[in-house]
Formats: structure tokens, C-alpha cells, sequence
């Protein structure tokens, strides 16, 4: 007669955590953290903020979104702008980063989930030197930071007294490398359009915080001189070529539909600086130096479409990323001239990849439509408390939020109490990640399932 088990597993004992649902853990817990720490008298010059404009404030820092309810410059106190500086530099990089740090520091093992989620964030093929590459990016990040700080401070050092300059430049700074878009004054960057040293700083941090790490990384190997024999990855091409292209199509757009509206009365640089900034912070900065709602419709339209694509993969910023959008811009043309594989660089993309990319377009694409409805639905979207807000509002706002970008046409301080919430949502969504999200919520297993007999059907 069989003796009955007594060492076996019982359901739900031991349990260990997909990485992805780590992912979405630490975040949540930082949103639960920074909320706390907002609501507290001290965060605020009045002593108080309702519950859910803390909930959204944390949430849009941790996701570095840079959409706001309350003016961060004039509402929160000089610990509350701390507070949301820290989510804004932990969100940034992510949880996960500093507490593999942090163990490391102190001497304590590293699970293998978490160096999984370090590996699936931070390098697009497997290596050895996870760590080195970590302790890199800390230090390229401290770096870059520490440079736009200094140099943004002889800008605001001419404008504001010294430690206030210095509080500005180190907040800018660190919000437009990590590409969160919180500034601390209610125009963003307008005062300072027509400002050469302005722009070109705040734009280079935006941009190269949005290259994404893995190829700030290789970038950083082949100009030192430590990997100058092997080619630079099909990864780093094709996230430079799409960047470059979108900036620079992005640029000429935009001087062209408001050479005669936004920027009639500017001069020729002013019109090239503003034009070069807005396609940069489109790409999920959230800064603007023109005033948004006062664009164009083709402009808008334009934007929201630099917005969906967003910044690269392992980067600080949202969107469907820049290599998503170069993959399927090349299986489009494979499939037109029925070539069967995706070729970039002289080299084929599995063809798994592909699938995965075309997911993701999908799922981001249903995701915004269906928060759009809901917000439309709902009657939660007031413009100026006297009706709905317009349609290309809510959509512009939904697609930010999705993005991780914190541009607005101004509709964000009025939205109801549903509609924060379905923007929160939007923002946790669009930083974790689609397919990361879908995973969490839907599941997978091994592949499985039956196979039948091909019939073809008619499409197009």
C-alpha cells in the first residue's frame, strides 16, 4: 500500500514570481511609496492634496510621464519636488536596478528572476557581464545628469538666485534624461525657446536618454576603444537610423505646418530650434517651448504619431519603441516584394521577433482605443468645467499617457476623478509594458494547441 506524500509541494507553497511580475510589483510598490510620501503636510505649501492628485502625481513621476493635475512648481513644497525627483530618478531606471545594486553592495545574492528582469531590460541577447553593464549605466547616468546640471546652471544663474538656479538645473536635468517631462514652472520650457544653450542641452539629454542603455553602452565601448573590431549590433543601426529619421522627418514636419501659425513672428533660428525641440519631446520628454493647444490639427496629428512610436527598447522613455516600428516597416515591404524572411543589416530577424512586434501594435493600438472610449463614454473629461473636451484632446492626452510623454493640450488639470483613474492606468500600462502587461494579466505556458489542415481566406 502506497504511504501517503508528505513532503510534496502544496498548491501555492514556495511560490516564485514570473520577472515580469516583478516588474509591475516594484513599480506599484514606488507608486504606493511616492503617494504616501506626497500626502504628507510637508510635501505641499498648502499642507494638503487630495488622495487621488497624489495618487496621479506619483504615478506620472514613477512612470516618467510628466502629466500633472497641479503645478509642481508652485504646489509642492521644496520636499514634496524632492519626493517626486527621486520617483522620477528610481522610475527612471527602475526599481529593479537599484536593489540588484543594492545587494551587491551589501553583499547579499542576487536571485536569478532578478537578473532576467536586468537582462530583458537592459540587453537585447544574452550576456555574461550583466553587472558590468549595470554599474555602467549607473555611471553614464550620473554623468549625464551631472553635466546638464552644471550647464543648465549657467543659464537659470542669470534668472533666478543661486540655489534656486541650482535646485532647477539639477530637477531639469534629471527630468529630461530620464525623459519625464516635470518641470517647475507652469509654461515648461517656453521662456527659454528662443534659447540656444537651453535647447541644445535639454534636447541632448532627452535624446540620448532615449537611445536606450543597450546601445549608449555599445556606443560607449566602440568610442573608448574596448570593442572597436566587431561591428556595432543590428539592434544599436536600426535604433539610430529610426531615431535619426523620425527626429529629423519630425523637425521639417513641424516648420513647415506652423512656418505661418506658432511660428510666424519667430526668427530663423527660434523657428529651427522649436521645430528640432518638439519633434525631440514628442518622443516621450513631455518639455515643450511652444504653446501645444495653440498647434495646428496636422501638427497634432503628427505629434501623436511620434508619440505612439516613442523612444527605443531598454531606454527611459514609453511608446511602442523605435525598433518595433522599423521591423514592421521592413516586413511590410518584404511581404509586398514576397520575400519570406525580414533582413536588416545584412542580417534575418526571427521571425518570433516579428510576431512579438506585431503583437505589440496591435494590443497598444486596442489599449488606446479602448481608454479613449472610456474616457469618452464616461463623461469624465471636462474642458474649463462647461462640457466635454474636444475629441483630439482626449485622444492627444490618452496617447501621451500611453507614450509616457506628459505633453497636453491642457486638459489634464480638469479631468474627473474616473478619468485619472483611467490615465493612471493608461501610464502604468504604457511604462511596464504591453506585452509584459498582457502576460501578468492573461498568462502563458508551454506552446501548445492542435493543429488542422490549411485553408486560405480572402483579405485586403
Amino acid at each position: 500500500m502506497p504511504k501517503p506524500a508528505t513532503g510534496g509541494r502544496q498548491p501555492g507553497k514556495n511560490y516564485k514570481p514570473h520577472p515580469a511580475t516583478l516588474v509591475l510589483v516594484s513599480f506599484l510598490s514606488l507608486i504606493a511609496l511616492g503617494t504616501l510620501l506626497l500626502i504628507l503636510p510637508v510635501s505641499t505649501r498648502d499642507g494638503a492634496i487630495p488622495p487621488m492628485d497624489a495618487l496621479f502625481t506619483a504615478t506620472s513621476a514613477v512612470c516618467v510621464t510628466g502629466l500633472a493635475v497641479l503645478d509642481t512648481g508652485t504646489f509642492f513644497s521644496p520636499f514634496g519636488q524632492a519626493v517626486i525627483l527621486v520617483l522620477i530618478q528610481l522610475g527612471g531606471l527602475g526599481v529593479m536596478t537599484f536593489s540588484v545594486i543594492l545587494f551587491r553592495w551589501i553583499g547579499k545574492a542576487v536571485s536569478f528572476k532578478q537578473r532576467m528582469v536586468l537582462q530583458n531590460i537592459f540587453s537585447h541577447s544574452p550576456r555574461k557581464d550583466i553587472y558590468h553593464l549595470l554599474f555602467g549605466v549607473l555611471a553614464f547616468t550620473a554623468a549625464a545628469e551631472t553635466a546638464g546640471a552644471v550647464l543648465l546652471f549657467f543659464r537659470f544663474a542669470g534668472t533666478f538666485p543661486p540655489g534656486q538656479a541650482l535646485w532647477s538645473s539639477v530637477f531639469h536635468s534629471v527630468s529630461a534624461f530620464c525623459n519625464a517631462g516635470f518641470s517647475l514652472y507652469p509654461d515648461s520650457m517656453t521662456p527659454w525657446g528662443d534659447d540656444l544653450l537651453m535647447n541644445a542641452v535639454m534636447g541632448t539629454l532627452i535624446i540620448i536618454g532615449g537611445l536606450g542603455f543597450p546601445v549608449l553602452y555599445e556606443l560607449w565601448n566602440r568610442w573608448t576603444g574596448r570593442d572597436v573590431r566587431r561591428k556595432l549590433s543590428v539592434q544599436t543601426r536600426t535604433v539610430l537610423w529610426t531615431s535619426g529619421i523620425l527626429v529629423v522627418a519630425g523637425a521639417v514636419l513641424f516648420a513647415l505646418l506652423e512656418r505661418e501659425a506658432s511660428l510666424t513672428h519667430t526668427s530663423f533660428l527660434h523657428h529651427i530650434m522649436a521645430s528640432v525641440f518638439q519633434s525631440v519631446t514628442c518622443r516621450t520628454a513631455g518639455f515643450n517651448t511652444v504653446d501645444i493647444a495653440s498647434l495646428g490639427h496636422a501638427t497634432l496629428a503628427m505629434m501623436i504619431f511620434l508619440m505612439f512610436v516613442g523612444a527605443s527598447p531598454g531606454s527611459c522613455g514609453g511608446g511602442v519603441k523605435t525598433t518595433t516600428l522599423a521591423l514592421l516597416v521592413v516586413f511590410t515591404i518584404s511581404r509586398i516584394g514576397q520575400k519570406g524572411r525580414v533582413n536588416l543589416f545584412r542580417k534575418s530577424i526571427p521571425q518570433e521577433t516579428v510576431t512579438r512586434s506585431m503583437s505589440l501594435l496591435l494590443l497598444s493600438g486596442g489599449i488606446i482605443g479602448f481608454v479613449l472610449f472610456m474616457l469618452l463614454v464616461g463623461g469624465t473629461v471636462f474642458h474649463t468645467g462647461a462640457g466635454s473636451a474636444p475629441f483630439l484632446s482626449v485622444l492627444f492626452e490618452t496617447v501621451s499617457a500611453f507614450g509616457t510623454v506628459g505633453l497636453s493640450m491642457g486638459l489634464t488639470p480638469f479631468l474627473g476623478t474616473w478619468g485619472k483613474a483611467w490615465i493612471i492606468l493608461t501610464m502604468i500600462v504604457g511604462r511596464v509594458g504591453v506585452l509584459t502587461f498582457a502576460y501578468i494579466v492573461v498568462g502563458a505556458g508551454t506552446p501548445r494547441g492542435v493543429e488542422y489542415s490549411e485553408e486560405n481566406i480572402m483579405i485586403g
